[in-house]
This record gives C-alpha cells, sequence and structure tokens, in this order.
C-alpha cells in the first residue's frame, strides 16, 4: 500500500516528468521497482539542471524535451568537465554533490548505452561520455570524518538540552515579537514533535515527511517508513518522541483544520481562501530546524546532524553497530561505523594517561 506521502512523490514525479525528454521517462521506469519515488525525484531534479546547462551553453536550441539522443552521444569528455565546474563554482555544490549529480548522469547514460533497445536491437546510444568522468575524490578516514562532524551535533547534555530549548526556551528569544510568538504557540507541539522524532528515531528528512498518521504504532513504539531502495522497514522511536507525539496529535486536528482525507502527520497551518493544512515540506522541516538551531546557538546544526546526534547518542548508550545500522537503515555497516570514532573516551584517555608523571 503506498502512503499518502510517497504519493505525493509521484505526483511530482509525473509532473517533472512531464518536463523532460521521452528516453528519462522511460529511464525512470526501469528504476521504478528498485528506488523509492522520491529518490526519483531527486534523480529528475538533476537531469534537469544537466538539460537545462546544455540549452544556456547552446548545446541546443529548443525546449528540454526536445533534447535528442544525438546530442548526448557527440558531448565531449571537456563539455561535461564544463558542467561539473558549473555544479562546483557557479551553484557551489559541495565536491560530495558533483559526485551524487554525476552519478545520476552516469547511471541514466549507462541506461541508454547499455541496456535500452531499438526496435533492431540496436543501443539508444554508442558513446557514453559519462563513462570516461571520474569522481571527485573525496575519501576520507572514519576518524577524519567522525572529527569534522564532532563539533555539529548535539553531545553530551546537549542531546536533551536543545529539545527543551525547543519546548520551552525558545520563547524567551522572541517574546518581543508578536508574530514570532503566535507562530510558536501555534506550532509548539508540533515543532516539539518533529524535533523529538529525529532525536529519538535517526529518521531522515524524507522518511519523516512521508510520515502518515497509520505509520505509527504507540503500543510498540515504531513508526513505518519507506527507505531508500524503497524498501519498508519499521523503525523504533524513544519513549519521549512517543510523548510528544502524542501531545501532537492531540490538537492535531482541531488546530490544523485537517480534513478527512488528510492523513499526513505533520501538516502546516491553514493556508489559502479555504484554510486548507498540508503535508510539510522537507524544506519547510529543513527551516524549522535551521531556526531553533540559530537561536539555541548551534547554527550549523541540521536535520542531517540531528540524525547524527541520534546515531553518535545510541552508540555510547548501546554500542552495538549492527543494530544501529538497521535503525539508521544503512546498507553498508562501514557507513555505520562513524559513530563509533565520535567521542572516544577510552582512547582519549589513554592517550592522557602516556603524559602523566611516573610516580
Amino acid at each position: 500500500m503506498v502512503s499518502s506521502g510517497q504519493q505525493n512523490y509521484y505526483n511530482k514525479l509525473e509532473t517533472i516528468l512531464t518536463e523532460l525528454p521521452w528516453y528519462v521517462e522511460e529511464y525512470i521506469d526501469t528504476k521504478s521497482r528498485k528506488l523509492s519515488a522520491a529518490s526519483l525525484v531527486n534523480y529528475c531534479h538533476d537531469f534537469k539542471i544537466f538539460f537545462n546547462w546544455l540549452l544556456a551553453e547552446g548545446l541546443f536550441d529548443g525546449s528540454i524535451k526536445d533534447i535528442p539522443l544525438t546530442l548526448l552521444e557527440k558531448l565531449t569528455v571537456l563539455q561535461v568537465e564544463s558542467f561539473l565546474s558549473y555544479l562546483k563554482f557557479q551553484l557551489s555544490n559541495k565536491e560530495i554533490t558533483v559526485n551524487r549529480k554525476l552519478s545520476s548522469l552516469k547511471s541514466l547514460f549507462g541506461y541508454l548505452q547499455n541496456i535500452a533497445e531499438t526496435d533492431d536491437l540496436q543501443p539508444y546510444i554508442n558513446r557514453n561520455v559519462m563513462a570516461k568522468i571520474d569522481f571527485n575524490d573525496v575519501s576520507e578516514s572514519p576518524e577524519t570524518t567522525a572529527n569534522r562532524m564532532e563539533g555539529k551535533i548535539l553531545l553530551g547534555d546537549e542531546y536533551e538540552t536543545f529539545r527543551v530549548f525547543v519546548s520551552e526556551g525558545y520563547l524567551e528569544t522572541v517574546i518581543d515579537d508578536k508574530k514570532k510568538t503566535n507562530f510558536y504557540h501555534f506550532n509548539r507541539e508540533r515543532d516539539i514533535a518533529i524535533i523529538s522524532m529525529f532525536l529519538g528515531s535517526g529518521l531522515r528528512l524524507s522518511e519523516l515527511v512521508g510520515l502518515d498518521l497509520g505509520d505509527i504504532d504507540f503500543n510498540k513504539y515504531n513508526a513505518r517508513v519507506i527507505r531508500k531502495g524503497n524498501k519498508e522497514q519499521y523503525v523504533y522511536f524513544s519513549e519521549q518522541a512517543m510523548w510528544d507525539l502524542q501531545d501532537y496529535i492531540n490538537i492535531r486536528i482541531e488546530r490544523y483544520k485537517v480534513e478527512k482525507n488528510n492523513k499526513a502527520l505533520f501538516l502546516s497551518a491553514p493556508m489559502g481562501p479555504k484554510g486548507t493544512s498540508r503535508r510539510l515540506t522537507p524544506r519547510a522541516i529543513e527551516k524549522l530546524v535551521e531556526k531553533y538551531a540559530i537561536a539555541f546557538g548551534k547554527p550549523s546544526l541540521s536535520v542531517h546532524k540531528l540524525r547524527h546526534s541520534f546515531a553518535t547518542r545510541y552508540h555510547a548508550e548501546i554500542n552495538d553497530v549492527p543494530k544501529l545500522r538497521r535503525q539508521l537503515g544503512h546498507s553498508s555497516i562501514q557507513t555505520t561505523m562513524i559513530y563509533t570514532h565520535i567521542q572516544n573516551e577510552d582512547l582519549k584517555n589513554a592517550i592522557n594517561k602516556l603524559n602523566m608523571p611516573k610516580e
């Protein structure tokens, strides 16, 4: 059964595909069995950026939808490298983001060359320029990743302090601004529940956005989510998250004027002439977290950093990497191992002892 959150992504996918060439839609169809709708939308956004760049560079005179396969087949390595430079220097994409967009294009071009066939069993393109392009080297040791991350996540007492700040302390920072104060009072229970769910489960942004009311099991303290690869999984969340979520649900229908067919868990304030509530968008939740993080005095804290904060806390309390890997939905245990390098007090204490004078 497709949740309304997933259906929302499918609707977005259908819309963006109408703007892209026919062979992209064919490619997306082949990926739909293995990838979530959210991932497919991200792929299409990457393709749209690339195709728009082709038009801006004067490589094709027409609309994106009409870009022919012959153009893709004749692209040079220098032209693709120029596009990657555009991503980095014009769009200010980090190297890891450039790699992700390049990976999307490699996948599309690989399909066109190696999988797709014409009626006479010929590949759609014979030359694949993307196969000649290397990814940026952004590899680093788990220790380096952990050290870079450590100053940007919640550690120790900050974990609960941040939640309490959202619950109580934030109001003091906006008390002189009537508009912000009223907005906070209106959304307080919702915002606390969102922060608690991130801190109490380690969910990804797309997973939390896609939650429907029926996905929550309060008896088992878990939530049904659609993970990467379009995999369904039941993820546990903390008692505190459950309590905060229940407080929000108690006021959800009346305060947000929820229509019967709206199953989305987290909603925006009623908008428009009819006062309709809609599912919170990923960007709205990012801005929500950003607002509280800045007021808290930790502006580097983001949705993804809350996920890292949960993982670090989990490892410190339980020290069970396989279980943490499942909770986070990592495909590789090497990704999960990063959290074993954060706040390694045993190692730190051992090194400190080397500097102690002998008695």
